[in-house]
């Protein structure tokens, strides 16, 4: 049996008995599914974190990224800096700008993951442009990355029907493929994108671009509900969800809360200052502490 093979029926429960398990691909590719099925078995949903990796330097990113998860963080969303960051507002822009002056390039990003990996296991989905990846070359790349550790990407500028020539060195690599979906979208794009999505899906809560904020809470709960339909694959809501209210609100409806410009933010603001990990770490701790409340008041009322 192909190692591919094995890790489609590893991954549905499938593996054969008396076939040998794939270690280093399935640890890889159920990280992001253990973590949505405990929470999910302990009445919780998750914190999806994002951060510009190498904003203010690699060496800090790390360091979040372990600050971040014993704050509360499920998930760690690493931003790879692009010059030309079609789906980001001005504060993750000028994160990535502040990552690329400082020398950052993608596989230094690998490089610091895999230097993550020997300190945690936390899920770690790159948010890449698909520029990126083509330079380095599609297989290397995701080659590249099932080595480092990394779980799955979002490819924000590539939607699943021109994501063919990727599709295959990312199952290869155990890489989980995390698309997108708007609110302007049809039932039939709707429907296709949550088939097609992996790991989780990324509802954007708003049309437009990150940082903004959202108007409708009772509109993208209505939305989220007709995703689950669709799918049986957990539902993320970003883009708009800046403060501990707002994620209380989402949390109340989706299977996870994405908050990137609320953190990114919080992470200019401190730069400068030797409490910076440490302040960025208490603001998540509130987001978590906002999402626990909201998924026990939940729990309660089912």
């Amino acid at each position: 049996m192909s190692d591919e093979k094995k890790m489609k029926q590893k991954r549905h429960g499938r593996l054969p008995p008396n076939s040998s398990p794939i270690t280093h691909h399935s640890s890889l590719l159920n990280r992001l599914d253990a973590t949505f099925a405990r929470l999910r078995q302990a009445g919780e949903k998750a914190l999806i974190a994002y951060i510009m990796a190498g904003d203010p330097g690699l060496a800090e990113t790390e360091q979040l990224v372990v600050a971040l998860e014993q704050a509360g963080a499920d998930i760690i969303e690493l931003g790879v800096p692009f010059s030309d960051p079609i789906a980001d507002g001005p504060v993750i822009q000028q994160a990535a700008e502040r990552a690329l002056r400082s020398g950052t390039s993608l596989r230094q990003i690998l490089a610091s993951v895999a230097s993550l990996r020997r300190r945690t296991q936390i899920p770690i989905v790159l948010m890449v442009y698909y520029n990126s990846i083509h330079a380095m070359g599609l297989d290397s790349f995701c080659k590249e990355a099932q080595a480092a550790g990394v779980d799955g990407l979002i490819v924000p500028d590539m939607p699943p029907d021109e994501a063919g020539l990727l599709k295959g060195p990312a199952a290869e690599g155990g890489l989980d493929l995390i698309f997108l979906l708007a609110p302007t979208s049809t039932a039939a794009r709707r429907n296709y994108v949550a088939k097609e999505s992996q790991g989780f899906l990324y509802y954007v809560s708003i049309t437009g671009i990150t940082g903004a904020k959202i108007q409708n809470m009772a509109e993208v709960g209505k939305n989220v509900a007709k995703i689950r339909k669709a799918t049986s694959t957990p539902v993320a809501v970003g883009f708009g969800v800046s403060t501990p209210e707002d994620a209380g609100k989402v949390a109340a409806m989706a299977d996870g809360v994405i908050v990137g410009s609320a953190i990114v933010k919080q992470i200019a603001a401190h730069q400068q200052q030797s409490d910076m990990v440490s302040s960025v770490a208490a603001f998540v701790g509130s987001l978590k502490g906002a999402i626990r409340q909201a998924s026990s008041q939940q729990h309660a009322s089912a």
